[in-house]
This record gives structure tokens, C-alpha cells and sequence, in this order.
């Protein structure tokens, strides 16, 4: 009896000859001669027993049947290389990788690092730093980072820290100012403001019960930008309390009235696989940034 599944290689020259439909390129992808696609191909088609390609004078094109078998082939050649990948992953034991927003990389996380790699000096940490949604399913990411509502599908996510919001500003632009003793004195003052943020200066004002309709500035997408333009001496930016704490340590930024907190919906999520919060890897992971978390708490604290 004729095996109903087709060589693996003839399936691969087939996917590589419809994606660009030129069998010169397939050929230079595969790193194979043309002549050997072309017999591939036609080794497939044998099998199959229908066309899968018409040939034209100066190109080729999918027949019908070629299309629909394009697709299948495709979506299953797509299924096993992720599937591949996820055993391999799941065999290696030292390959950590980390995946962590923009924000909270730059101003904390990055700072941290290398206490995991010393307290585990077994993982070799890799670090994606972006604000893309994290796909576990198609990525090698092991645990991510994010600052959000703690829902996330399909993952599974811990608040790791809240935060609240106030104002800061760099020492220069505060002596500059006049000193900024009162909060009224901020209706002269140039406000920066955090791009898709709920927690924004109209919100601190209300809470500070002060009508304020001067809210022009300069916006920034991501918080460290904001925090950024502020020790520039730019103006006033609501400062995020985890992210502008080295800041306001090392004296690069004053903090006006740090009584006047708003309290931020938002918060820092530790996110994995669902399922996977036994991985040896997670576990190191998690041990280590919650005891750096409750460090941090107990500084900013203290």
C-alpha cells in the first residue's frame, strides 16, 4: 500500500515554491539547486496525482487544488515549528527569557538584573524589551512583565506592585519656578504629560480639588520619556512612584508634594504560561523579583 503522506522535503519545497511562487527562490531559500525543487515539485505532484502549479511562460502560478493544498500545508508546517520550538524550550533548562515593557526595564528592571544572574549564575537571562502583547504560545518568552489591569488571555498573571502618581520636577526648573511651594503655583508651570494614561493631571487637580484649565504640554507614549524630560528641565511630570524613585534617590528629580498621591488602577504583573508556574525557571524568576520588590517597598518606605 502507497503511503497517504508525502516526503517531508517535497512538502517543504512546495511551501517555499507557492509563498513566492518562483522556484528560483525557493531554491535560494532552501539553499537547494532549481533543478531539485523542480523534481520535488513534480515528485508531490505524482504523489497527489493532480497539478498543484500552472506553468506559464515567464512565472507559475498555484492551480485551484494547489491553493487549498497551500494553505493546509502551510497552517500544519507552521504548527510543527512551534511545536518543535516548545520542546525545545522545555529541554533547555539554563535559557532564560525575560520579556519586559519599555518603562519599567529602563528604570528599574534593567538596574536589577544582574542580582538574578549572581544569585542563579545557572540561567543565561535573555531580555526582550517591547510593549507588544506577549504570545507564549508562538515566543520563546519564558515570564513577562507588564504594567496593566492584570488580565491577560490565555496567561496567567500576579500583581507584583501598585504605585500611585505626584508631581516632579528637576531641582534647576524648581529654584527656577520660584520654588513651587504651593500647588497653585503649578498654573504657571509647564506640565508633561504620560500619553494613554488614566491617571492624568486633570485627575490630580480634581483630587486636589483645584480647577485647573491650562493642561497644554508635552506628551510623551511611554513613562520613562516623561521622566526623562522632566530631569531635562522641561517641566512638571506626574511622576509613576516606581519608576522616578532612583531618580528622586539620586537627587536628579525633587518631589513637590508628596503627600498629594493619586492612587494608579494600573500595576506591575508578572505574567507565564498558564500552567507553568512549576518551571524551575518561572520559580527562580519569581523567588528573586518578589524579594526584590519588597526590598524596593521597604526603601521607598524607609
Amino acid at each position: 500500500m502507497a503511503d497517504p503522506l508525502p516526503p517531508l522535503q517535497t512538502l517543504r519545497a512546495f511551501e517555499a515554491t507557492g509563498r513566492r511562487l518562483s522556484m528560483t527562490l525557493a531554491a535560494q531559500e532552501l539553499h537547494l539547486t532549481h533543478g531539485a525543487v523542480s523534481r520535488q515539485i513534480k515528485a508531490l505532484e505524482d504523489h497527489l496525482g493532480v497539478p498543484l502549479f500552472r506553468r506559464l511562460t515567464r512565472r507559475i502560478e498555484l492551480t485551484d487544488a494547489g491553493q487549498a493544498f497551500f494553505s493546509t500545508v502551510t497552517r500544519l508546517l507552521s504548527e510543527l515549528s512551534r511545536e518543535s520550538e516548545a520542546l525545545r524550550r522545555k529541554s533547555d533548562t539554563s535559557r532564560l527569557v525575560v520579556n519586559c515593557s519599555v518603562s519599567f526595564a529602563s528604570k528599574w528592571l534593567t538596574q536589577r538584573l544582574h542580582r538574578l544572574m549572581a544569585n542563579v549564575p545557572d540561567l543565561d537571562v535573555h531580555l526582550e524589551v517591547t510593549d507588544a502583547p506577549v504570545d507564549f504560545v508562538a515566543s520563546q518568552v519564558d515570564v513577562a512583565l507588564r504594567y496593566g489591569n492584570g488580565i491577560y488571555p490565555f496567561a496567567a498573571a500576579e500583581r507584583i506592585m501598585n504605585e500611585t502618581v505626584s508631581p516632579v520636577c528637576s531641582p534647576d526648573y524648581r529654584d527656577r519656578m520660584g520654588g513651587l511651594t504651593a500647588v497653585e503655583d503649578l498654573a504657571t508651570c509647564r506640565l508633561i504629560h504620560e500619553i494613554g494614561m488614566n491617571t492624568t493631571w486633570e485627575r490630580w487637580f480634581a483630587m486636589m480639588h483645584l480647577p485647573h484649565s491650562g493642561m497644554r504640554g508635552p506628551g510623551y507614549s511611554h513613562g520613562s520619556m516623561s521622566i526623562e524630560a522632566a530631569i531635562r528641565g522641561g517641566g512638571v511630570a506626574l511622576g509613576r512612584s516606581v519608576l522616578v524613585a532612583e531618580d528622586l534617590a539620586a537627587g536628579r528629580l525633587v518631589s513637590l508634594f508628596p503627600q498629594a498621591r493619586l492612587e494608579v488602577e494600573w500595576g506591575y504583573d508578572l505574567i507565564y504560561r498558564i500552567g507553568n508556574q512549576n518551571d524551575p525557571k518561572v520559580r527562580a524568576f519569581r523567588s528573586w523579583i518578589l524579594q526584590e520588590v519588597r526590598e524596593f517597598m521597604r526603601d521607598m518606605q524607609g
